[in-house]
This record gives structure tokens, C-alpha cells and sequence, in this order.
């Protein structure tokens, strides 16, 4: 195998079969085949041995994108594999910039540690040849003839990345960046040139924050997601279990994962020892292992359990902010529930909610920036394609002003009044309400719930310490807020209390 060849050509012709599809070395993939020949790593024991890739490690391998996003449990071994693969593109391919980014000093200091022992470990004459280094410290390594470099930050450091050009960064543990993690994510991509390769790693911490909002988004952004559950590591097994004493959710996993009754008794000494953490720092399903930061308002088991069950859109408009699943059915009555912000590309969402009168179905969700009589005029429009539907404004703040196109130029005519005037009006008496009825529907009635973005909302939705109930700091709750109204509405309309103007 070329490994021990010190020629500057030879590696760069290693370096160019490391991303090139298909590409083998000792019938290989060439990046498997470099690090078990190449890059030693300090096993439980304190030995050092090949870095011969695990089953998580093989399967992001083969599934890894330019831009990925890795959702795991505890210590499933992919910050060493993550290191290992960018430090061979940065040996072997020339100009490269790497950047990894650690949540704490101690973090940084200890991934260094292994990419200085991968440094060592290499054959000793292209060490010595190719790779001299010119600059070797505790967060650099410098590669003079292929004028690359390994760099490792923390995250708690503003200027992280600055002023550099980033070919490949490695994000780790991003859900317990301190500061502004959201702000630091920026500024390091902003430094990418694109052609490069991006990681963003962490075990779950939190139904909210800069990681979880990736992970949400990662389809429409265009990261690949990656999610590994504690029983793809292989140590993870503990005194096997009788038949006779699984519960309903160990049958389940033995069913559809294929646990063994040693991994169950395993899985049993995790609950008993972090208890209502188990989810989180041995995760299962990548739903769940968001636990909220505070006391979740809503049934968190019947929210992760409606998520599991949904199914896309059956269409989208509007570049994917206004989601459809149930068209109009003739003879139905409908609603058009709209929660208005400022708009604008810096305000905050407004939110519509179409709902079946009959049976609260969810039938349609619009999450946009527009504001104004852009967003009148949507309301309108859709509520025209609902049989004319009955369009309800929260009257509050920007609610006046939404309802004075609706009627003055829309010419709108079906619209809620309430008490004499039009509008929903959202107190402190009307809200707890509508959260109320919202919460019971979710655990009463889910099967009426299509939209993850709502579901996601309600998820973050949480008891503060000051007693507010309220989004989780860094997230939002239009959609949520949206169909409380339009489930309090309906409520009043069903009572004979709301009517139309």
C-alpha cells in the first residue's frame, strides 16, 4: 500500500480519491483503508491502536454528504472519526484549511491531543518529508509543502474562524456552545468558500437553540441527517433480561430494532441511573431526545407520538410557507384563523390556520414574514378556496389594521366579530384558554394535527420560572398561537357566542 511513501505527488493523488465516488485501496473505500492504515487512536485501555472503523463511523461513511448533520448518543465515537477523516484530507490535499471547533477549552484540548497522536503515528518518512510541520502547538499543525493546516477553537471564542478561509469545519457538540451559538455558526460558515465539507455534531441537549433549529431544518438547508441511537455501539450491553419481564415499549424495540435482552437490561440501568434524562443522554428516537428546557405546557409523549405519525403536506404554495393536507370539501364549513405580525424579512411570523368547523381538522398552515394586505389578501383568497370560509383575525396590535383590508379592499365579507366588534381578542383571560383547549385537543383528539412546524412549536412551548408560560427562549409560537384561536373560536361558535359581523 502507498502509505509509506513520502512523495508530495502520491499524497495528492490520495487526497483526490478521497472524495471521488467509488474509489478503493486494498478493495476499500479509500478513507477506511488510510485511517486503519495511517491514524492510531487510544483505545478504553490506553493503547494505542488502528482506527478501524466502528459500526456508527462505517455508516456515516457511507451515507456522508458536503454538508451533514449528526445527531447521537454519548460517546458513539464520531468526533474521532470526524477528525481522522477531515486530518486525512488535510494531509493529502493541498490548500486545505481545517477548522474544529470544540464547546469548551477542555473539549479542544483533548480533540488536539488525538490529532497530534494521529501526526505521530504517521509512517515516519513521509513525517518527516511531506508532512514536516512548520507551526506545531496546542491548537495548529501547519503542513508547509501542501500549504494546509489543522486548526482547533472553541466555540466561547467570538473571533473563532475570523479572518480565516475554511475549506472543512467540524462543529462539535454544538447544543452546548455557550453565548450566541447561532451568531458563531454563522460567522464560521460565512468563511466557507462552499467547496468544502461541513459537520455539525452533537448529542441532544434541549427542544430549542441553535443545534435543535438545524436539525428541524436540515431538509430545506440541505444538510444530511445522520441519527445514531445508543444501541449502534456495540459495548453498550448489560446483564441480559428475563423474556417474561419486557414491557410494551422493550417488546418493541427487540421487534423493530433487534435489541437483544442484554441491551434491554442495559437500557434498564440508564432509566435507573439518569432517570428523566435517559432520553437525552442515550437517545432513542430523534424526536424525543429534545427534552425542553423547562416544563413543557403540552403532552410530550402525545406530541412525539403525533410526530412520528405524520406525513407531508399533500401540497405546498408559496415556497413551501403555506402547507396544505386537506383540500376543500364541498358542503363544508371552514375557518380561516389569522395571528398577524409586522412582516417584513426583520419581523416576526404571522400565522393562518384553516380548520374544519365540524371536526377541528387542520386542514392548512401559513407561516410567512408578509404582513399588511399581503397577508389580508392571502387570508382572503384562502378563505374564498374554503367554501368562503369565516375568517377570524386576532384583533390585538397589527390585528386592526389586517382587518381593515380585509373589508375595505378585499371586500372580504365573512368576517368573526366578538362581542360587537371584529376580531378575536387575545387577554389574559383569553389566552390561558386558548393554550388550554389546545392541550386537551393534542391528547384528546392528535389525529387533527398534520403540521410539524406547529407540533415543533408546541414542543418548545414551556413553564418559565417566573411562572409566564411562553416559547422557549430563541423560539417561536405563531402557528401555535394561531390554532388556539381558531380551537377557542370554534368553541364559541359551537356555544353561540361569536358570530359573524
Amino acid at each position: 500500500m502507498p502509505a509509506s511513501s513520502g512523495d508530495l505527488e502520491q499524497l495528492k493523488r490520495l487526497g483526490a480519491m478521497l472524495d471521488e465516488p467509488g474509489a478503493e485501496l486494498d478493495g476499500k473505500p479509500v478513507g477506511l483503508a488510510l485511517a486503519e492504515e495511517w491514524l492510531k487512536v487510544r483505545d478504553r485501555l490506553g493503547r494505542n491502536i488502528p482506527l478501524v472503523p466502528n459500526r456508527v463511523q462505517q455508516e456515516y461513511e457511507r451515507r456522508r454528504g458536503k454538508r451533514n448533520i449528526v445527531l447521537k448518543a454519548r460517546q458513539m465515537g464520531m468526533s474521532t472519526w470526524i477528525a481522522g477523516r477531515l486530518f486525512l484530507k488535510t494531509i493529502t490535499q493541498p490548500g486545505t484549511m481545517t477548522v474544529q471547533v470544540a464547546h469548551t477549552q477542555e473539549a479542544a484540548e483533548s480533540i488536539f491531543r488525538m490529532v497530534h497522536r494521529f501526526l505521530e503515528h504517521l509512517p515516519r518518512k513521509i513525517r518527516n518529508g511531506a508532512l514536516r510541520t512548520s507551526r506545531l502547538n496546542k491548537r495548529q499543525i501547519a503542513f508547509p509543502a501542501l500549504d494546509s493546516e489543522y486548526r482547533v477553537e472553541t466555540a466561547a471564542d467570538r473571533n473563532a474562524g475570523r479572518g480565516l478561509t475554511i475549506t472543512n469545519l467540524h462543529c462539535s457538540e454544538v447544543a452546548r456552545w455557550t453565548g450566541d451559538a447561532a451568531d458563531t455558526l454563522r460567522g464560521l460558515r460565512a468563511a466557507m468558500p462552499g467547496i468544502g465539507e461541513l459537520v455539525l455534531e452533537s448529542t441532544p441537549m434541549g427542544a430549542g437553540g441553535c443545534f435543535w433549529q438545524e436539525w428541524q431544518e436540515a431538509e430545506s438547508t440541505g444538510l444530511v441527517r445522520h441519527f445514531f441511537p445508543w444501541w449502534w455501539e456495540a459495548s453498550y450491553t448489560g446483564m441480559a433480561v428475563c423474556e417474561t419481564t419486557l414491557t410494551d415499549v422493550e417488546r418493541t424495540l427487540v421487534r423493530e430494532h433487534g435489541l437483544t435482552h442484554a441491551q434491554i437490561g442495559y437500557r434498564r440501568d440508564i432509566h435507573a441511573n439518569y432517570r428523566g434524562l435517559a432520553k437525552q443522554e442515550y437517545a432513542e428516537d430523534p424526536n424525543e431526545c429534545f427534552l425542553s428546557s423547562g416544563d413543557c405546557v403540552f403532552d410530550r409523549d402525545a406530541l412525539d407520538a403525533r410526530v412520528r405519525e405524520l406525513r407531508g403536506p399533500l401540497a405546498t404554495r408559496s415556497n413551501g410557507e403555506l402547507q396544505i393536507w386537506y383540500p376543500p370539501v364541498a358542503g363544508r364549513k371552514y375557518l380561516v384563523a389569522v395571528d398577524p405580525a409586522g412582516g417584513g424579512s426583520e419581523g416576526d411570523n404571522s400565522a393562518v390556520q384553516v380548520i374544519e368547523l365540524e371536526t377541528c381538522l387542520q386542514c392548512a398552515e401559513l407561516k410567512s414574514k408578509m404582513g399588511g394586505l399581503d397577508l389580508a389578501s392571502e387570508a382572503a383568497k384562502l378563505a374564498a378556496e374554503y367554501n368562503q370560509a369565516l375568517v377570524a383575525v386576532e384583533r390585538n396590535n397589527h390585528g386592526a389594521g389586517i382587518l381593515a383590508y380585509l373589508t375595505g379592499v378585499c371586500r372580504y365579507p365573512r368576517i368573526y366579530a366578538q362581542a360587537g366588534q371584529d376580531g378575536w381578542l387575545t387577554s389574559q383571560l383569553s389566552r390561558p384558554q386558548m393554550i388550554g383547549l389546545l392541550g386537551a385537543a393534542l391528547v384528546e383528539t392528535p389525529g387533527i394535527f398534520s403540521s410539524e412546524r406547529l407540533l415543533r412549536e408546541c414542543r418548545t412551548f414551556v413553564r418559565h420560572r417566573n411562572g409566564k408560560v411562553a416559547a422557549q427562549y430563541g423560539e417561536q409560537d405563531d402557528c401555535l398561537m394561531a390554532m388556539g384561536m381558531a380551537i377557542a373560536i370554534r368553541n364559541e361558535l359551537q356555544a353561540g357566542i361569536g358570530r359573524i359581523r
